[in-house]
């Protein structure tokens, strides 16, 4: 915060604090304590950074209330009274759906430990059309805090669609922080300076249009690659929704403009969907788990040994239990560690007594009448909580959407009058590649990919590299089909799949349903965000054509 209030000029300072993972911490922290449920971080940025804002007169907006919005208000006002400065402090509240969640339907599966929809960004605008010059929201959709500051600034209407779709663009790229400037990026080995990539700006036009920079002397880089990256995280089809306004994906343009500069264009906005996504979070039950090392010879059969073992030792049977086993072992290694696979044991139940000490107590307990080098990785460990995210919907006109201005006035926020049904986009044609030799090799060698988690499921986003001519898209788009994907990716094999074809990005994005389980809590595969999912595509070796290699 302090880096990006004294490293050039700002109209507007912004924050994303909540991922899915992020709302379970903060529903468990407010069930301790009912005044907490909010992001700690802000405040302790604020403490070093409020008095910067207020002199330069840049105005903060951040979800950091996460369930506690209107607390985290009154503790910036505190903090602002201990460091002597005035700041008008309003807030956004009405997502915290939990007192109506069995009315609501969303206790089928369970009494939810928090339930919030995601807002848009109208609270916010108000909240500053009021002279607020902080305010914090509780669950409102990433790019909402993006949203609100330019239809602010612009007096924007609310059917001024394109404009509003601009920012939302905009607000996606800049919501992850350095991802945006070359943090987890595909290519990172020709950025000559990654120590500590500088945060990115969004520098919004009146007509939404936008260019994504960077403070001058920050370290990382911004160029179409690394927002084409950033625009492709955590999305699903062509049409991106949001409260306010569906923004086409497909309608983008990204042209460079000057060094660490890239200008979004083009953008078309579509009116929003009538329902809110509900982020329902809940305590799934209890786990534990361990690893045990298996070195040199024979790693099937040691793993098959221990495995009976541990699991007809079990008195009490665990509702889940899943076993891995990863062949990180190389034949004749030339140290122990690339000798050995590694068997990763989960076991989940409701009682915690099943999987708590019962569990790591009887794995331990095989040390000496097991498979040769038997090694653990944990020692007897009681069972852990865990978390289930499940994703809901919520008719718009259910939520009381609140701006409180900081003299207490409360003004409701109603929600769009006209909305649309979202439908998914046909794909479009795009001509084949022109035929020519093939060599066997990488993916990554041409195309970039970044991955992540929308709750259960994944989405897996892939593009050509920037120096290629339109053939090695066209090679993308025919070879890397849904059935390609789930050869290349066989975990994704059980799944359903669904590819999107992006031509104004060069770009395909894969949604895989299911693959998370039930969110990044219930912990349900190795890399549990699939933030690797994008490097593991790239690894795997396709006939590419020559011409394509570099």
């Amino acid at each position: 915060m302090r880096e990006m209030l004294t490293g050039g000029d700002l109209d507007y300072l912004t924050g994303d604090y909540l991922a899915e993972l992020t709302m379970l911490i903060l529903a468990r922290d407010r069930a301790k304590n009912p005044d907490r449920g909010y992001a700690k971080t802000f405040l302790t940025q604020l403490e070093e950074c409020l008095g910067l804002a207020l002199d330069a007169g840049v105005r903060i907006v951040a979800n950091a209330g996460g369930l506690n919005p209107a607390g985290l208000a009154d503790a910036v006002r505190a903090l602002a009274d201990r460091l002597g400065v005035h700041a008008d402090v309003a807030h956004v509240e009405g997502d915290d759906l939990l007192p109506r969640a069995a009315e609501l339907g969303f206790c089928d599966s369970g009494d939810p430990l928090a339930a919030n929809a995601y807002l848009g960004a109208w609270g916010i605008v108000d909240c500053l059309n009021s002279g607020a010059d902080v305010v914090v929201t509780g669950r409102v959709t990433d790019a909402s805090v993006t949203v609100g500051p330019a239809a602010a600034h612009f007096g924007w209407a609310r059917t001024d669609y394109d404009a509003l779709a601009g920012a939302v663009a905009a607000g996606h790229v800049i919501e992850c922080g350095a991802q945006a400037t070359g943090g987890n990026y595909a290519f990172f080995t020709e950025i000559e300076d990654l120590l500590h990539p500088g945060f990115p700006i969004a520098e919004i036009g009146a007509d939404g249009s936008a260019v994504i920079t960077k403070h001058p002397g920050t370290a990382g880089r911004v160029d179409v690659g690394t927002v084409t990256a950033q625009l492709l995280y955590e999305i699903g089809g062509a049409r991106y929704a949001n409260p306010d306004v569906t923004l086409r994906v497909d309608s983008l343009r990204l042209d460079a403009d000057g060094p660490d500069r890239v200008r979004i264009s083009g953008v078309t906005g579509e009116a929003p969907p009538p329902v809110y996504k509900v982020s329902l979070n809940r305590i799934g039950g209890f786990r534990n788990a361990t690893t045990f090392m298996l070195t040199g010879l024979d790693i099937e059969a040691k793993a098959h040994l221990v495995r009976t073992q541990l699991e007809s030792t079990l008195k009490t049977k665990p509702a889940e239990l899943e076993w891995t086993l990863a062949r990180t072992d190389h034949p004749d290694a030339d140290t122990e560690e690339a000798a050995s696979a590694l068997l990763h044991c989960v076991v989940r139940d409701p009682d915690p007594n099943t999987v708590g000490r019962q569990f790591s107590s009887a794995a331990v307990e095989l040390a000496l009448a097991s498979y040769p080098g038997f090694t653990a990785t944990a020692p007897p460990g009681d069972a852990q909580v865990f978390g289930v995210f499940t994703p809901g919907y919520v008719d718009a006109a259910e939520v009381a959407h609140v701006a409180v201005h900081a003299d207490g006035t409360r003004v409701d926020i109603p929600p769009a009058e006209t909305t649309h049904e979202l439908a998914p986009v046909p794909e479009p044609v795009v001509p084949a590649p022109d035929p020519g030799p093939t060599v066997r090799a990488p993916l990554g060698l041409i195309a970039g990919a970044r991955s992540g988690d929308k709750g259960g499921s994944a989405n897996v986003g892939v593009w050509v590299r920037g120096d290629l001519g339109d053939n090695a898209y066209r090679w993308l788009v025919h070879t890397l089909t849904v059935d390609m994907l789930r050869t290349l990716l066989p975990e994704a094999a059980e799944f359903t799949v669904t590819r999107h074809v992006l031509p104004n990005l060069r770009a395909l994005n894969f949604v895989i349903d299911g693959i998370l389980g039930q969110g990044v809590a219930y912990q349900a595969r190795f890399d549990p965000q699939a933030k690797g999912l994008g490097e593991w595509l790239r690894s795997r070796h396709l006939d590419i054509p020559k011409d394509l290699l570099p």
